[in-house]
């Protein structure tokens, strides 16, 4: 059976499907903010599992949602969607907006009293063999989630939220297993500090070198350095899928990218077969950059008003909606250049 485990995108939320990839192997994860998120993710999902019963009839699928809650519509759609799928659904949550849904729907697990990690793991431990390493791991973070302040763990809690709440460095949206990957490398590492002197200084003053340990390749170099050749690395190996036109020129579409100067100049020299580069952020905006091959000044303004230097532009893309599925967001620009182009 495969499990598809949407979760939050905090602390308490990556460690519920750390704790779920501890038991399981065969797992796909995503994550989500509140919301319209919950569904756009949940539908992603939805495909996959029709994808699979094409493939094989017999296919079994659980779909897992953790640290999220949902609305009483969202349930219903849900579980209307998956009827005949060959697919369970369960969601373990401990937020009190939930208490509708959890006397409605029988899947619906809530409990304000801890947090989502520890109901996960308590939920698998039914079924799994305790793991005390685990379980020691998953105290620290209840502690910080549910703000138990008077617990021994709470201050080396406080260092895991901040972790995780700054690990920005790979969108979510662009590169999923990618992204998930890295959470669990911090996780993975951070659980080693628990019982050591300090844990929370320790990890705090580690938590540099822990970063450039996982984004170095062959050599040493700067933090921003090593992240920006990273990330041109996985755009190059997912150029095509990125892949976006305007007029005669081929350009990349990413979301989010940051550092967008740097990696937009870097991936254009490393991919010569490519004309532009766009980012679309959630605040709206579109950032423009070439290497000599287009005038994004005249792009940036022919699409969204805005304007700039020959190979650096920028314009608010003001209809622009955010969304955790890239084809959603790719379709807007799309739907942007052949409108804009046609006039």
């Amino acid at each position: 059976m495969r499990i598809y485990h949407l979760s939050h995108t905090d602390l308490d939320g990556y460690v519920c499907q750390f704790i779920t990839h501890f038991y399981f192997k065969d797992c796909v994860f995503y994550n989500s903010n509140y919301g319209k998120e919950i569904s756009d993710n949940f539908y992603v999902i939805l495909s996959e599992i029709n994808a699979n019963l094409e493939q094989d009839s017999n296919a079994k699928s659980m779909v897992l949602i953790s640290d999220l809650n949902l609305t009483l519509a969202q349930c219903e759609e849900f579980q209307d969607a998956l009827k005949d799928k060959n697919a369970k659904l369960i969601l373990l949550d401990h937020h009190q907006s939930g208490f509708e849904c959890m006397k409605e729907f029988a899947w619906y697990v809530m409990d304000e009293k801890r947090s989502a990690s520890q109901i996960v793991y308590d939920f698998f431990t039914r079924i799994c063999t305790p793991n005390e390493s685990l379980r020691r791991f998953v105290s620290v973070v209840n502690a910080i989630d549910i703000w138990l302040k008077d617990e021994k763990d709470f201050e080396l809690g406080k260092v895991f939220l901040s972790m995780i709440a700054t690990a920005k460095e790979l969108n979510r949206v662009m590169f999923r297993e990618q992204n998930i990957e890295y959470m669990f490398f911090l996780l993975n590492k951070a659980k080693t500090f628990i019982d050591k002197d300090q844990a929370h200084i320790a990890l705090e003053d580690a938590l540099h070198f822990l970063k450039k340990e996982y984004f170095r390749k062959d050599k040493n170099d700067t933090l921003i350095n090593l992240i920006c050749a990273f990330v041109v690395e996985l755009l190059s190996k997912k150029k095509e899928e990125f892949c976006i036109y305007y007029e005669n020129h081929k350009g990349i579409l990413t979301s989010n990218i940051g550092n967008t100067s740097v990696i937009g100049n870097d991936f254009l020299v490393k991919n010569p077969d490519f004309d532009f580069f766009i980012d679309v952020s959630s605040k709206k905006t579109l950032s423009f950059r070439a290497n000599g091959k287009v005038d994004v000044s005249i792009m940036a303004k022919k699409l969204v008003g805005g304007g700039g230097h020959k190979n650096a532009s920028g314009g608010l893309f003001a209809a622009f909606k955010e969304s955790a599925n890239y084809a959603l967001i790719k379709a807007q620009i799309q739907d942007l250049i052949i409108s804009k182009t046609q006039i």
